[in-house]
């Protein structure tokens, strides 16, 4: 659009008066003229709010959004796809009840006294979070589960005392990518651990150089695979590391938490639980850990306590980022809370209750089982016979990518292809079932991919 300065000229000579200055220049004097521009910005001509609109339009138009519906609309994908990110129905009480101005407008509750509404649901989050995964002390959230995977690790590295980390292929290729990216300047050795079968083949004879401080495993893992996460801790414990447990939500309402069979550390995604796909964010980051470990928790932990009156009330506890404390001291500063977001995850998690959330999970686990099965029965179709709850994989005869094309061509957004180090042919394809997918819709997709392999 056309310019936009918030100043007025008025307003400009103001404050360079008030800094006994004259001009712009002299403002900025002090950056050295080699940093300087000197020439106006390269930027095209504005154009007005309608025609912007117009333009923004247009680019969207490109756009095949997932089905926020169980219709087969033809403008809609019906989405298959999953990873990380899933297409659940959000009860209509999250929308109700978390977009109350209380929680809209929240930030990060500094002030207790006046944000009890909000750290008594930081609390309650928190706790639910802590009984899913196993373990003691949960805190306030994290930005994204990507992002609560690299805090994890920073976390178990300064425990252990050691920077090598053996990473699970199992682990979510963006999460490994956001790792890749956050710990470059760290110091932090990653090594990927392959997977055979579907499950990862740990090492279980090394060099003492060599012994790994942190082992990261999915549960289950990218290829929708459950994980023995006992084994994994059993290898951790052989070589004295740590041990995290990249969790799904959902899956653990039909298995053994992550905690209660040796991990450390348990990170997980809370999209599933009160959020859309919403193109991809804002999500939430679940993080648990072991009581040890409390002092290294990143992030914030609201804290229950009684007030000068002896009522109950809540406060933040532990604030470990650099703008609560000494820089030397914080623990990290990618560990903003997603306040919102996590009262969404925890509005819905509550509002199932824990029949409700096994129930949940049964309807995914028999929804994917059924496509599972069903796949079986195709020619040139290869399906990994491995446990899974809520996603499972299967191999063609052709390309991932051109079989995904074919499955969009007929409305389906049809799964993810596994990445190059886990099959480096890229004929694997990763298929996620929920809730809100119909038999019809099931139906859909064994025809779509029968027509595609043939």
């Amino acid at each position: 659009m056309g310019n936009y300065i918030p100043h007025t000229d008025q307003e400009i000579d103001r404050m360079l008066g008030d800094l006994g200055m004259q001009t712009l220049d002299e403002l900025f004097g002090h950056v050295p003229a080699a940093l300087r521009l000197n020439r106006e910005l390269a930027i095209a001509a504005g154009l007005s709010e309608a025609d912007v609109a117009d333009e923004i339009a247009r680019l969207a138009s490109a756009n095949v959004v997932s089905g926020t519906s169980r219709s087969n609309a033809v403008d809609e994908l019906v989405c298959f796809a999953g990873s990380g990110a899933y297409d659940h129905d959000v009860a209509s009480i999250v929308r109700r009840v978390g977009m109350r101005g209380e929680f809209v407008t929240a930030y990060t509750p500094y002030q207790a006294e006046v944000s009890q509404g909000v750290l008594q649901a930081l609390f309650e989050y928190q706790t639910l979070v802590s009984r899913l995964f196993g373990l003691p002390i949960a805190n306030a959230s994290l930005y994204d589960g990507a992002t609560a995977m690299v805090e994890a690790i920073n976390l178990c590295v300064a425990s252990a005392n050691n920077q090598r980390v053996w990473m699970s292929a199992g682990v979510f290729t963006n999460w490994r990518e956001v790792a890749a990216t956050l710990t470059h300047g760290s110091g932090h050795q990653i090594t990927t651990v392959s997977l055979a079968d579907g499950v990862t083949q740990w090492p279980s004879d090394v060099s003492v150089e060599d012994k790994p401080g942190v082992l990261v495993v999915g549960y289950p893992n990218a290829l929708g695979v459950i994980e023995d996460i006992a084994g994994a801790r059993q290898i951790a414990d052989q070589y004295n590391a740590k041990l995290i447990v990249c969790a799904d939500p959902l899956s653990l309402a039909l298995l053994k938490s992550p905690g209660s069979l040796g991990a450390d550390v348990v990170v997980g995604e809370g999209q599933p639980f009160g959020t859309p796909l919403s193109f991809g964010g804002p999500y939430v980051g679940l993080f648990a850990v072991a009581q040890e470990e409390l002092r290294r928790l990143p992030g914030r932990l609201v804290g229950e306590t009684v007030d000068v009156h002896g009522r109950r009330a809540y406060v933040t506890t532990l604030r470990a980022r650099e703008q609560d404390i000494r820089r030397e001291k914080a623990t990290s500063n990618v560990c903003t809370n997603q306040t919102l977001i996590a009262v969404a995850f925890l509005i819905q998690l509550a509002w199932l209750g824990t029949r409700g959330l096994r129930e949940l999970a049964l309807v995914n686990a028999s929804a994917t089982h059924s496509l599972k099965d069903r796949l079986t029965q195709i020619d040139g179709v290869e399906v990994l016979d491995a446990p899974v709850v809520r996603e499972f994989s299967y191999r063609t005869v052709l390309p991932a990518d051109l079989i995904l094309e074919v499955l969009s061509n007929d409305g389906l957004l049809g799964g993810v292809a596994a990445p190059i180090d886990v099959d480096p042919e890229r004929r694997t394809i990763v298929v996620s079932v929920t809730e809100k997918r119909s038999e019809a819709q099931l139906d859909r997709y064994v025809r779509s991919l029968t027509k595609a392999v043939a």
